[in-house]
């Protein structure tokens, strides 16, 4: 008898939830009408009042989704100042939800993901290459999305190019986007530095020779000047030793 009478109260509990979830609705629709001044339209022109009140609403609405959209890019922003690489990924991913067609959402999706592929662990601290790679493949399909949106985007360019030169091991790929890059910026050292480094994986000895000769002639840092010269030298030397 005990069982069955808390079954009873279970069960008429349950259903005075929903019974009040839906009188709630109804408040609340009867609030925001009493809030308009608007019912049951039936003229035109009381059809005409209640759209434009309501569209003014609906306005207020997408401002305030906005405001969000701009809060959590600025949220990520902070935690990626802290290096706080987790929280600002999962933070651009929701500000992507409000802004689906912002490249700089997706870059900086991309180098969070970057780096969290540098501390992907396991809950034994145990370097987890699985979760490492799926991080990185997240980091290429954002800057592939912010190239997309915006084909002159020399940051997410660059990333592209670091990704697959130095983490994926794919350099072949990295080569036409850091060939456009420069193109778009001519004095990009680093992109170059990223650019001879694929065309030596790749056995393009003649192209590696050039590329750090260009380095040497534009650049006026002296630290990146003498690393041209000398990875210059490292690779004639490996030529000539073939």
């Amino acid at each position: 008898m005990k069982k069955m009478f808390i079954a009873l109260i279970a069960s008429v509990s349950a259903l005075s939830f929903f019974t009040s979830c839906s009188v709630s609705n109804k408040s609340v629709k009867r609030m925001q009408q009493m809030e308009e001044g608007v019912s049951s339209p039936t003229t035109i022109d009381e059809y005409k009042t209640a759209i434009k009140k309501y569209e003014k609403r609906v306005a207020d609405m997408e401002l305030a989704q906005q405001q969000i959209g701009i809060w959590y890019k600025i949220l990520g922003s902070r935690y990626l100042d802290q290096k706080m690489y987790g929280e600002a990924l999962k933070c651009y991913q929701k500000a992507i939800e409000f802004y689906p067609d912002n490249q700089n959402l997706y870059y900086y999706v991309g180098v969070c993901a970057g780096y969290m592929a540098h501390s992907a662990l396991d809950y034994d601290a145990v370097a987890n290459p699985e979760k490492k790679f799926n991080y990185l493949k997240l980091a290429e399909s954002a800057y592939l999305r912010a190239v997309t949106i915006e084909p002159k985007y020399v940051r997410a360019m660059y990333g592209l190019g670091v990704l697959y030169v130095f983490e994926l091991d794919e350099s072949d790929k990295a080569i036409p986007y850091l060939e456009r890059l420069l193109t778009i910026d001519k004095g990009h050292t680093d992109a170059k530095f990223v650019l001879a480094n694929a065309y030596y994986r790749g056995g393009q000895m003649q192209k590696v020779a050039d590329m750090y000769d260009d380095i040497i002639k534009t650049t006026k840092d002296p630290e990146k000047k003498a690393a041209a010269q000398e990875n210059k030298k490292q690779v004639l030397d490996s030529s000539y030793g073939q």
